[in-house]
């Protein structure tokens, strides 16, 4: 899940727009000698097809290979590359600044498509659930073809709208496990909910709303784009979604919630609470590439790349767990 819920949050903490790198005096001064060389004399340098198509100008290519010139020179030396705008130096492949990042990200994308495809075909149409996790599905493609997008070519609204689409899918998320855990959906019958719930679900789904839009127009507004608040926002809502899986995966003895419909407390097949905890555990432990960053290997695979490798057999797990949780007898119950 875009990171599958809660992942999505670390993917920003890499991005600033000042690294040393863009600050030092030798990139400057080379980037002011190549743009009067290359970009303002009466026959500026034409940029190859591929660059044209992923819209680099002539300035942003002059910034890349003085960004390349300077780390040759640093790793020659054997210093220590510098990042440049929040990211590192990586080898440019048709246009494309993260190449890995990109093709991880599509195979991510991938991921969630035949997940997609697995809710359609294995969850029966009546299950009261099986809407909202197809939402959260496409919510979460969506998000994979932005950060492709973001990590093709970086731009300030590629990056809004990679950051607006992991916000909206890990929102989504735990938009759904509240309405799964506190069981706030309507049954696949003609019965009508409860009054309580109906007005539950009401507030619930305006309590989202609400948030998003609000989170979307601060983010919008100048001066600048907020990146401490936007951090701190897909953390808590990230973390609660986590914290509420979690509290699925406690032993009978100390359950806290109601897991299945028609059940008591007590009711959770071994199985299904351990795998919880499982995903769980394994989600939170990727983000230690994001945590200990590290240059990229042969200018291509950084721990950011390797962050969103491991996303993908995360997310198909918890899509097959998903499949199985929906598939316990309880539910036949409710429809």
């Amino acid at each position: 899940m875009r990171a599958i819920f809660a992942l999505p949050i670390l993917a920003i903490l890499s991005s600033v727009y000042a690294s040393a790198g863009d600050r030092a005096h030798d990139f400057r001064r080379c980037t002011f000698m190549c743009d009067n060389r290359e970009c303002r004399n009466h026959s500026p340098t034409p940029l190859p097809l591929a660059l044209r198509i992923t819209k680099w100008t002539c300035l942003d290519n002059c910034k890349y290979n003085c960004m390349h010139e300077i780390t040759t020179n640093l790793t020659a030396a054997g210093k220590r590359p510098l990042q440049y705008y929040g990211k590192w130096p990586f080898i440019r492949v048709a246009g494309m600044q993260e190449p890995c990042s990109v093709l991880f990200s599509l195979l991510n994308l991938w991921v969630h498509f035949h997940g997609y495809s697995r809710i359609q075909k294995m969850i029966p149409r009546i299950h009261p659930l099986k809407t909202y996790y197809l939402v959260w599905s496409v919510a979460s493609m969506n998000t994979w073809i932005w950060s492709a997008v973001f990590h093709t070519r970086d731009t300030p609204l590629t990056e809004k709208f990679d950051y607006f689409s992991a916000a909206f899918t890990i929102l989504t998320a735990l938009y759904f496990t509240v309405i799964r855990f506190f069981h706030l959906y309507t049954p696949s019958t003609r019965a009508l909910p409860a009054p309580a719930r109906i007005m539950a679900f009401r507030a619930w789904t305006t309590i989202c709303v609400v948030t998003f839009i609000g989170h979307i127009l601060y983010l919008s507004l100048p001066p600048r784009f907020d990146y401490r608040y936007n951090i701190i926002f897909n953390l808590v809502i990230g973390l609660s979604h986590n914290a509420l899986w979690l509290l699925y995966s406690l032993p009978e003895s100390m359950s806290l919630l109601k897991r299945f419909p028609n059940r008591l407390k007590t009711y959770c097949p071994r199985r299904l609470a351990n795998k919880a905890a499982v995903l769980v555990t394994l989600t939170t432990a990727a983000t230690a590439f994001e945590l200990f960053d590290f240059p990229p290997w042969r200018k291509a695979i950084d721990a950011h790349a390797l962050w969103h490798l491991v996303t993908a057999p995360i997310a198909c797990a918890w899509y097959h767990f998903l499949i199985l949780d929906a598939s316990d007898p309880s539910w036949k119950e409710i429809r």
